[in-house]
């Protein structure tokens, strides 16, 4: 084993969705300095092509949100990693949701991923390889008021994931979710402007505070690579804590 290029990715092709901000920019951009050719795709043409600057790839217009136009971004690209990242959220209670919130939410986290895992998951089977990435949430496994729509969707993710990893795994393809914290990103900006929201969130974590989008980047790095050669299946988090720690009380000495 030559250890020294372990998370190397020289001569992968690599897709990023999402890659137009946040984490999945990050992810492009890291995927890039570890040796990938990247395609940045996204709803919003300039923001990819701000990326596939920054990293040297290529810009893709892509609405995961239209099945045919992901199944042709499948047919064009023969992918080895695919990292997708896009997803929305309407914070109500259950009592508040309306039809339209409802298709919404689960029309982009759950249904076009599905979409996304199947097209570029017929390719990587056919081709014998390849590593999904998928972005799941520390709300797939525990959630709050409002978030019921959007946890449910995380969760279903997961599983799906894992149903592929385990339909896709004897062809060599290897599928994988990551389930953040909190992250400083657009989907968080309603969080961020409310100082006491901001700071109980901060606080609910080991490590005291919210993650950047770039540390994000090296779980995904970690899944493309053949570090994770081995790794499939699996739900890594890189939530600060969160899931790990139940209350805050120091116990007396």
């Amino acid at each position: 084993m030559a250890y020294e290029r372990l998370f190397r990715l020289d001569g992968r092709r690599a897709v990023v969705i999402g890659a137009g901000s946040g984490i999945g920019r990050e992810s492009a951009l890291a995927l890039a300095a570890h040796g990938a050719s990247v395609v940045c795709a996204d709803r919003d043409l300039a923001a990819a092509s701000a990326t596939a600057e920054r990293c040297g790839g290529r810009a893709r217009l892509l609405d995961v949100l239209d099945p045919a136009a992901v199944r042709d971004a499948a047919a064009e690209q023969d992918a080895d990693v695919l990292v997708f990242t896009a997803a929305t959220n309407v914070r109500k209670r259950i009592l508040d949701y309306t039809g339209e919130d409802f298709d919404r939410v689960v029309g982009l986290n759950l249904r076009a991923s599905f979409d996304v895992v199947r097209a570029f998951g017929a390719g990587m089977v056919e081709r014998g390889g390849g590593s999904i990435i998928g972005f799941a949430s520390i709300r797939a496994s525990v959630t709050e008021p409002g978030q019921s729509v959007y946890s449910a969707t995380k969760a279903g993710l997961v599983q799906l994931l894992r149903t592929a990893a385990a339909e896709f795994g004897p062809y060599g393809v290897r599928v994988n979710a990551i389930a953040p914290g909190v992250v400083e990103t657009p989907l968080t900006r309603q969080i961020k402007d409310n100082p006491a929201w901001y700071a109980a969130y901060a606080a609910k974590s080991a490590l005291g505070r919210w993650a950047a989008a770039e540390e994000m980047a090296g779980a995904v790095v970690y899944l493309a690579s053949d570090a994770a050669s081995f790794v499939t299946g699996s739900v890594l988090y890189v939530d600060g804590g969160w899931t790990a720690v139940d209350g805050r009380f120091e116990p007396p000495n």
